[in-house]
């Protein structure tokens, strides 16, 4: 329940005049404890991201959210900070499935949307007014609407990667200009509502190379015909967008999976989970949960690259969520496919969370496990800086420190994921502990400012991250 005497009261909403019940909390995860907070206009189907400062805004929604952004400020535990629905400014277009993606000047573009063929920025761009038609959308929507919640990857150049169907583009987004086409994916459509997935793998080296992964997936036709048993695809291809000829080079999960959330862990594996093996996205219309999460792991060849993890309990299906947290867990959150909250039905509106540990938790692996001792709280591009680190174990090779952001997770894709290997000396023993010499990422292409979950990564076993503001 929200806080006595702050019910939302709207007589024009057809089936909630009073609303005293929250949509948005905060979960503090030292002691699993949830505080209510107070959303006014319909989030359905929405898409945000973090700015800089790590407020995170958010954007669009159904009926009256449509054009409506939001923001939140997080506050110390103790404080009280709440959700503001901006009145002075709102966006261009509706967004209804949209995607949100920073950008290195820590604007953020805001893209497609159903119906919605243009993209606008936040905060909107001078000279610029109002939304920019992408006509590429357009050109991929189907009797699907198969270009809902695009895959938008910024690449390190600082171009975008934007991906809809089975089509992508290279999207110069301050010229407003397709500047490439890449082939078409195989094995169908990919996104809403046929529900694939991606992520962009781990930036490293001089940062010049970008892969894009996309897996999963239903059959065409199974949302317009409504079927639940029709079995989803397990196909993955991944592409060099970076290459001047790319390609897609394909490859096959251990299971056909729609609806799965893909979570770049530190070590820059990727973790798929949640989801089903037949159907589509959509209000009851998957069947047969997938309970096993898979392991990709990129540095293995391929055939190789697919490892498979022990299976959880809860089915997650439509509107289930997966983000990795500061101690390298992944938090497992939701799952309602139905209109309305439904409790007796065989995929029930699921209100446990649940986190799942990769094996670099296990606790044979306790010994290597990396320790934070310092690291600065903000640091610049380009800058060079110490982090200090204590470990049970003598350190044998060198300890990665990696920068993981906080994205946004919705509809089996989470908007701006983002890992980074930043580059680093080895480490030399420091009065009982371990100093590495590392240098921050060059650019915002690199990383877009903001803050970061900066983890230390031994033998592939990561540390605790600490929190790191990562500034022009």
């Amino acid at each position: 329940m929200l806080p006595k005497g702050h019910c939302r009261i709207d007589s024009n909403d057809v089936v909630l005049k009073k609303d005293c019940f929250a949509h948005s909390v905060v979960l503090d995860l030292q002691n699993n404890q949830i505080r209510p907070l107070m959303i006014l206009t319909d989030t359905w189907c929405s898409s945000g991201q973090f700015l800089p400062d790590g407020t995170l805004v958010q954007t669009g929604g159904d009926l009256d959210g449509f054009k409506k952004i939001r923001k939140f400020e997080p506050c110390e535990p103790g404080e009280f900070c709440d959700w503001v629905e901006l009145k002075d400014v709102e966006l261009a277009n509706g967004r209804w499935y949209a995607t949100n993606q920073i950008l290195p000047d820590g604007t953020v573009i805001i893209v497609g949307g159903r119906g919605t063929n243009t993209v606008e920025y936040y905060p909107p761009r001078k000279n610029k007014n109002g939304a920019i038609e992408l006509k590429f959308l357009a050109d991929v929507e189907d009797n699907q609407m198969d270009n809902l919640y695009p895959y938008v990857h910024l690449l390190p150049n600082g171009h975008l990667f934007i991906f809809a169907n089975n089509k992508a583009v290279m999207y110069d987004h301050e010229g407003n200009r397709v500047i490439r086409d890449y082939p078409a994916l195989s094995g169908g459509p990919r996104n809403y509502p046929s529900a694939g997935s991606s992520v962009m793998l781990a930036l490293e080296g001089d940062f010049s190379t970008a892969v894009i992964v996309i897996c999963g997936g239903a059959q065409y036709g199974a949302f317009i015909e409504r079927s639940t048993d029709t079995p989803a695809h397990g196909s993955c291809g991944s592409i060099v967008a970076t290459d001047p000829k790319p390609g897609w080079e394909m490859e096959d999960m251990p299971y056909g999976r729609i609806m799965g959330d893909m979570v770049m862990l530190p070590t820059g594996d990727t973790l798929i989970i949640n989801g089903a093996q037949a159907g589509t996205q959509g209000f009851e219309m998957a069947s047969n949960p997938c309970l096993y999460p898979v392991l990709y792991r990129p540095d293995q060849p391929v055939g190789l690259r697919f490892m498979t993890l022990n299976p959880g309990t809860v089915p997650r299906m439509y509107h289930s969520t997966a983000n990795l947290l500061p101690d390298g867990r992944v938090l497992i959150a939701g799952s309602n496919p139905h209109y309305f909250y439904k409790f007796g039905a065989e995929f029930p509106t699921e209100l446990r969370l649940e986190t799942f540990s990769p094996e670099y938790l296990s606790p044979d692996r306790a010994n290597v496990r990396p320790v934070i001792e310092g690291i600065p709280e903000t640091v610049r591009y380009g800058e060079a800086f110490d982090v200090f680190v204590s470990v049970s174990l003598p350190v044998v090779g060198i300890i990665e420190v990696n920068f993981g952001n906080a994205p946004f997770a919705t509809h089996s894709f989470s908007q701006g994921q983002r890992l980074v290997k930043i580059n680093v000396t080895p480490s030399v023993p420091d009065s009982g502990r371990y100093r590495i010499k590392c240098t921050a990422p060059p650019n915002g292409a690199v990383a877009p400012p903001g803050y970061y979950m900066v983890f230390a990564v031994n033998q592939g076993v990561p540390s605790v991250a600490r929190w790191v503001h990562l500034v022009a």
